[in-house]
């Protein structure tokens, strides 16, 4: 039944493209809803944190001798898991109510929550450090470069000739419907409170251009995965 209505909106292609918006906005709807299940369903954690592995790429990047500073640190994992192998480890988030959390329930003798806005906070008091680490963070800032830019100059980097990021970002290039969804005026974005969602081209320039060079780009579940030295 389905393929004949879908037939019967080819022949009538008067009504195609408003049909097909509003099957797009249904597919977000539907995106959102099996996350909510899913997480219902995994007893209250989403299974993609488990599939996605995307904290043990983080982990098998860093040094065990590097103090890591995880901007966005949410409710603290990051932080916790890459501390069992760096020598130090901040996490700085902007919700004091994650912040809190983060601190009851992650905290240790290698690693420290911080509580505020990563692009004005003041980290002078924080130990040198080795590596930043910002985990589906840059998407949701609207001025990447000059965030990235101010990280490369105000930070107190124990080496400035070894700055290292490493960045996880979604893609509008995951598949071609979040990219038709765009060209058809309909919401393409995983969340809206993204400012953007890269393509490789566009990432690649924004990060060159606030004084990055890459060492290692990969593509991994429709999400960019690279590691960076400051150059400037």
């Amino acid at each position: 039944m389905f393929q004949t209505f879908a037939k019967y909106l080819l022949l009538n292609p008067r009504f195609t493209l408003a049909t097909l918006r509003l099957a797009l906005k249904l597919h977000n709807m539907i995106y959102v809803l099996c996350s909510v299940l899913a997480v219902g369903a995994n007893g209250g954690v989403h299974p993609k944190h488990r599939l996605l592995s995307y904290k043990e790429w983080f982990l098998d990047h860093v040094e065990t001798n590097w103090c890591v500073l995880d901007i966005g640190s949410n409710t603290g994992a990051m932080p916790a898991l890459l501390a069992e192998k760096a020598e130090y480890v901040y996490g700085v988030e902007i919700d004091p109510r994650l912040s809190e959390i983060a601190r009851c329930s992650n905290s240790g003798r290698n690693v420290e929550f911080l509580t505020g806005d990563a692009t004005t906070f003041d980290f002078s008091g924080c130990r040198p450090i080795d590596c930043v680490t910002l985990s589906n963070v840059l998407e949701h800032i609207r001025d990447r470069g000059s965030f990235l830019r101010s990280l490369l100059s105000r930070l107190p980097w124990r080496d400035v000739r070894h700055r290292v990021f490493l960045i996880r970002v979604p893609t509008i290039e995951r598949d071609w419907l979040s990219a038709y969804k765009k060209e058809v005026g309909v919401d393409y974005r995983l969340d809206r409170t993204h400012e953007i969602e890269h393509t490789r081209h566009e990432l690649v320039a924004e990060l060159e251009a606030a004084g990055l060079a890459i060492a290692n780009f990969e593509v991994r579940f429709g999400e960019y995965y690279v590691v960076c030295r400051g150059t400037l």
